[in-house]
């Protein structure tokens, strides 16, 4: 499989928590993409990032908190998350697991025209 990656979202689960404790792991990277499961536990405490991001909902349910709003959130919703916003997931089920995929340089995608 060189030129293809499959990950289970099974054999994702079980890499976290990883054994030093983190609540995500990194599972696939390729050039600016960088493919990690997380799983929080309770609350989440993530701060904002310095690369824009996708969150695809694997399992689990709650409320995702972007800074501005709130929305609840369900297995197979999408998030995008531009670089450096305040986001966290608030009052989630202890089964939240997210797909989430980091891409492109530090500080975010570069608009383009409308």
């Amino acid at each position: 499989m060189a030129n293809s990656k499959h990950i289970s979202l099974a054999s994702a689960i079980a890499s976290v928590p990883t054994p030093d404790g983190r609540v995500f792991a990194e599972l696939f990277a390729h050039g600016t993409l960088a493919v990690e499961l997380y799983a929080p536990k309770g609350i989440d405490p993530q701060t904002p990032h310095s690369r824009d991001e996708v969150y695809v909902v694997a399992r689990g349910a709650g409320i995702f908190y972007d800074g501005a709003e709130r929305v609840h959130i369900a297995p197979g919703d999408f998030l995008f998350v531009a670089a450096g916003r305040t986001h966290r997931f608030e009052d989630f089920t202890d089964d939240l697991a997210v797909w989430v995929f980091f891409y492109g340089p530090d500080g975010g995608e570069r608009l383009g025209p409308a």
